[in-house]
């Protein structure tokens, strides 16, 4: 700052120190709010007393399990509820906890619209290394590594095996023909390196890619070397349908879901109940 007479005064100024001042001040609040989402979108993964028990007592803090099935969606849950938990031999075995933005809209009225959502694990009754897990909430994608991370780290991997169902819209099916002439619904299937068995369909065709937890849990497989599989179902119909949960009916015969099947003389009760439900629940005037 130069005077009349020519002096140099060095000046102090208190707007550049007080700037300075508020824009730390906006830093250490903004680190405050991502600290507060972070801490509210954790994957929070929870076992039964038993499983629990299993898992503090083994040396690496794991359970065995040598058979894994990953249900998402609405028909591929009523696939499983249908073809395979419908046997009764099932009980529940633990829950994964959510929060996000997508998954509090579609809450039910019933629950708080800021509850967190759940997909829930079964363990098979007459054979313990069997799991099979539902899950019909949305993962966002920086929960996805999450997730992987939290419910694989807790079983054992030497011997274990993955299957995930989940169903996609017909349109996002890449082909060089018209969908108009696919028998829908069909099934394609991905599979990592380790996955050395028969598949009940056709392998998935290059453009066409995987999205969202399934691909998560295939790179997780694929990364440790556990052999799994991904069976996507294409499909006209958005909502619940008898049709496209039986699409999922030729996983069956295949070697590592077959002994999960339940007796297929309750199926169509079953099949029956699980639509009527959902469409009372979807029903505003209920």
């Amino acid at each position: 700052m130069a005077t009349f007479f020519g002096e140099v005064l060095s000046v102090f100024s208190r707007a550049v120190d007080e700037e300075e001042e508020d824009e730390e001040e906006e830093e250490e609040e903004d680190r405050e709010i991502r600290r507060e989402v972070e801490k509210k979108r954790e994957v929070l993964v929870s076992w039964n007393a038993e499983i629990s028990a299993a898992i503090e007592s083994s040396s690496d803090k794991r359970f065995p399990c040598c058979t894994f099935v990953l249900a998402l969606g609405d028909n591929a849950t009523g696939f499983a509820s249908s073809y395979i938990l419908s046997s009764g031999s099932w009980e529940v075995a633990g829950s994964v906890r959510i929060w996000n933005e997508r998954g509090r809209d579609s809450s039910s009225r019933s629950e708080s619209r800021h509850a967190p959502l759940s997909c829930t694990f079964y363990r098979s009754i007459t054979d313990p290394t069997a799991v099979l897990c539902q899950c019909s909430c949305y993962v966002a994608e920086d929960q996805q590594f999450q997730w992987c991370e939290k419910v694989f780290s807790c079983m054992q991997k030497n011997c274990l095996k993955v299957t995930v169902l989940s169903t996609c819209p017909v349109s996002d099916y890449k082909t060089p023909e018209s969908t108009y002439t696919l028998p829908v619904p069909f099934l394609k299937v991905l599979k990592t390196k380790e996955y050395r068995e028969e598949t009940s369909c056709s392998l998935m065709e290059q453009p066409n890619i995987v999205e969202g937890l399934p691909a998560a849990v295939l790179t997780y497989c694929q990364v440790w070397q556990i052999p799994a599989v991904f069976y996507q179902c294409y499909t006209d119909i958005t909502r619940l349908d008898s049709v496209t949960m039986e699409a999922f009916r030729p996983l069956l015969s295949c070697q590592g879901m077959s002994r999960l099947a339940a007796d297929t003389l309750n199926i169509n009760e079953t099949l029956k109940k699980i639509v009527t439900n959902r469409e009372i629940q979807s029903n505003l005037y209920i």
